[in-house]
C-alpha cells in the first residue's frame, strides 16, 4: 500500500486493508480473528512520519516486523529485554533470530539495548 494515500483512509484504502471484513462474514463466524497486516503498520508509519512524528513512525515499522512472528515469541522477546532477565549471549541470540525473521530494525534494537545494558552493568 501507498503511503500517498490520504488520512482518514478513502473508500479505495480502506478495501485494500480490510477487504474480507463484513458485517455477513463477522455474523456468520468466518472471521473469527482479526490481526494488524504488516501493510497497515507501514502504512500508519508513513501518516506518521508525515504529520512529523519520526519515533511513532519507527516504532510502527518495527511492529510491521513482529507480525510475522507469535504472540508467544513476541511476549517472550519482551520479556527477553527486560534489564537482568538476559545475558548479552543471549540478546546477542535474540537479534540474530530477528534478523533472520526479517526483523531487521527490530534486530538492530536489541543489539543497541544489549550495549546499553552492558555500559550501565546491567547485564554481563
Amino acid at each position: 500500500m501507498d503511503v500517498s494515500a490520504t488520512y482518514p483512509l478513502g473508500e479505495s484504502a480502506r478495501d485494500a486493508l480490510v477487504g474480507h471484513i463484513t458485517v455477513e462474514a463477522v455474523l456468520a463466524g468466518t472471521v473469527t480473528e482479526l490481526r494488524v497486516t504488516p501493510a497497515t503498520l507501514r502504512l500508519q508509519a508513513g501518516f506518521a512520519e508525515q504529520g512529523g512524528n519520526r519515533q511513532l513512525a519507527e516504532n510502527l515499522r518495527r511492529g510491521a516486523e513482529l507480525v510475522t512472528f507469535g504472540d508467544d515469541d513476541v511476549l517472550g522477546f519482551y520479556d527477553m529485554l527486560r534489564p537482568g532477565r538476559s545475558t548479552a549471549a543471549q540478546l546477542d541470540a535474540l537479534a540474530d533470530r530477528l534478523a533472520g525473521g526479517g526483523a531487521t530494525s527490530c534486530a538492530a534494537l536489541v543489539r543497541e539495548a544489549r550495549a546499553a545494558y552492558l555500559r550501565r552493568g546491567l547485564i554481563s
